[in-house]
């Protein structure tokens, strides 16, 4: 077996989400002689242009690795523990480089929101996966960590002030600032186009427990068009995210032996406001395209707005005594890209450092690294979990 000579490697990095997330490694753990990580793509001159203008040293490694060249990937995947991909959309350029981390035994992170792909790969590896010791854990950015850790931490808390936890959660998003990514929309793209040729697809995307492995729990709340929140009093939008978080959120579910329960029903949704004024606004929301004015692939906000952005997503369990227990989790980087490129760097090392007892398979981020994530995102990432009431 060949000796893995880094902790992760950074495929992508000449991208626009891949240059901060190579930013972002430099910046914290570029002097760390712990961690040892290298940058990979297809362009040599891209990832030397890349090293000097983020300040990279030269004891950072270049990988010249090609999506489509094979013989590339599995030179890159035999020598390090951990992939972080952030080339996409993944249902085009990402399952080559999973098949080879399956069968390498080689730990992968990347930012899918591509839940018809994600179904996908999770019947065609996972059994394999969990042969070889892969850790393979899907949607590591703002898609989904904020919302399945935040459903997690809140849970969590339930389970440990009423001994059980709770049927129903709302996820509300309270502040979003920042541009969308253009990765995100380019997915959404892919997403339509492989619906002409695979329309069987069309069944996963509008399944809340497409990705819970067969299981199937109860009718969920409607969320595809404006509401009145009774408990919050306000009027809720519909979140453009919530496809893919509540798929994922259900997954961990099952993934972690029904911790929530196998009656649990969550949905998500945006906060506009109350009275006639909030009514317009989610009305407006619910019928316009958030992704329209999203940069192209490759493209992106400046650091001024990336760093001006930020979000704020509040939880709410409800017990069966008509009382509720409220989590929220906070980050202070517009979500698409510099909250995300820290996130997913994070978990990248979190798997690799933190997780020795974790066997292999087919993850989402709360089963795969739970508290040890959580605490690393407090304490390196900007971001701040907390209950409050």
């Amino acid at each position: 077996m060949i000796d893995k000579n880094f902790d992760v490697v950074v495929y992508g990095a000449t991208g626009f989400t891949g240059k901060l997330v190579v930013e972002y490694m430099q910046k914290m753990y570029g002097n760390d002689a712990e961690i040892s990580w290298a940058i990979a793509g297809r362009s040599s001159e891209k990832l030397t242009s890349v090293s000097g203008e983020l300040g990279v040293g030269s004891d950072v490694p270049h990988l010249i690795v090609d999506s489509n060249d094979s013989d590339s990937i599995t030179k890159m995947v035999q020598q390090t523990k951990c992939v972080l991909t952030t080339v996409g959309p993944y249902q085009l350029y990402g399952e080559n480089i999973l098949q080879q981390c399956v069968t390498h035994g080689t730990d992968y992170v990347d930012l899918c929101g591509e839940p018809g792909w994600m179904h996908e790969m999770i019947n065609a590896y996972s059994d394999q996966a969990k042969e070889t010791g892969a850790r393979i854990v899907f949607s590591c950015g703002f898609d989904s960590i904020p919302f399945d850790l935040g459903v997690y931490f809140l849970q969590k808390e339930v389970i440990a002030q009423h001994g059980q936890p709770a049927s129903n959660v709302r996820g509300r998003v309270r502040a979003m600032n920042g541009e969308f990514s253009g990765g995100t929309a380019a997915s959404l793209g892919a997403t339509m186009a492989s619906l002409k040729e695979k329309p069987e697809l069309f069944e996963v995307l509008i399944n809340p427990f497409a990705l819970s492995d067969g299981f199937t729990g109860p009718e969920q709340a409607q969320d595809s068009k404006p509401i009145y929140d009774e408990k919050l009093e306000t009027w809720v939008a519909p979140f453009f995210m919530a496809p893919i978080n509540t798929k994922n959120v259900h997954r961990s579910n099952a993934l972690m032996d029904h911790l929530y329960g196998e009656n649990f029903s969550y949905n998500e949704m945006w906060i506009q406001g109350p009275g006639e004024e909030g009514k317009a606004a989610a009305e407006f929301v619910g019928s316009m395209n958030p992704l329209a004015d999203a940069p192209a692939p490759g493209e992106g906000p400046s650091r001024e707005s990336r760093e001006n952005g930020n979000y704020d997503v509040l939880f709410c369990a409800d017990l069966s005594d008509g009382s509720s227990v409220h989590a929220s989790v906070s980050g202070d980087m517009d979500p698409g890209y510099g909250s995300t490129s820290k996130m997913i760097a994070e978990s990248a090392l979190c798997l690799v450092n933190d997780c020795a007892d974790l066997g292999g398979g087919i993850y989402t981020p709360a089963p795969a690294m739970g508290e040890k994530l959580i605490t690393r995102l407090q304490a390196n990432a900007g971001l701040t979990f907390k209950i409050e009431n």
